[in-house]
């Protein structure tokens, strides 16, 4: 590691920590040439996981755009932060293992695992969201998914619906 005050590369390393969760480490180095003191980082650089829009763009996953939908749903619902937070790191780490191969995941795939999981944490975040996912124009549509709500645990979204929108549509979803 080059000096940041003399220039020179010989160093030595003194103290290294992880941070993050072991996603990355901090090194304590001392210049040989000058005896100047720095830290640096290290992380693993990863390829972004790309989503694929609907009409076929792609564009990079955005967290901060799942959490934004996810919140909005779970608006005024009395569901904790940690909880907030947890669902957003496990969608997040479905993604990127279903984008594993390829770094790239259709945005339909993320709605469905959205959907997925405010089905097992909240059922009015889960008609919130379905309702701007899958673009619900007329009450009926409310009712159909409420009432296959209350007639058993199959996932509603299991059974046939109309073409799946895009998550990010109004605001809601990631990608």
């Amino acid at each position: 590691m080059r000096c940041p005050h003399c220039g020179s590369d010989d160093d030595k390393v003194i103290d290294s920590r992880t941070l993050a969760n072991g996603e990355s480490i901090r090194r304590r180095r001392e210049c040989l040439s000058c005896g100047f003191r720095f830290t640096s980082y290290e992380r693993i650089e990863e390829k972004p996981l790309m989503v694929i829009k609907r009409g076929g763009r792609r564009e990079p996953f955005e967290r901060q755009k799942l959490e934004r939908g996810i919140i909005r749903a779970l608006e005024k619902r009395p569901i904790s932060q940690l909880s907030i937070e947890n669902l957003v790191n496990e969608i997040e780490d479905q993604a990127a293992m279903k984008g594993k191969t390829a770094n790239e995941i259709p945005s339909s795939e993320l709605g469905e695992m959205v959907l997925d999981n405010l089905y097992s944490l909240d059922k009015v975040a889960y008609v919130r969201f379905a309702s701007v996912y899958r673009k619900f124009e007329t009450v009926v549509e409310f009712l159909e998914v409420i009432e296959r709500l209350d007639h058993g645990p199959e996932h509603p979204a299991a059974s046939p619906e109309p073409a799946a929108a895009d998550p990010t549509a109004n605001g809601c979803g990631s990608d």
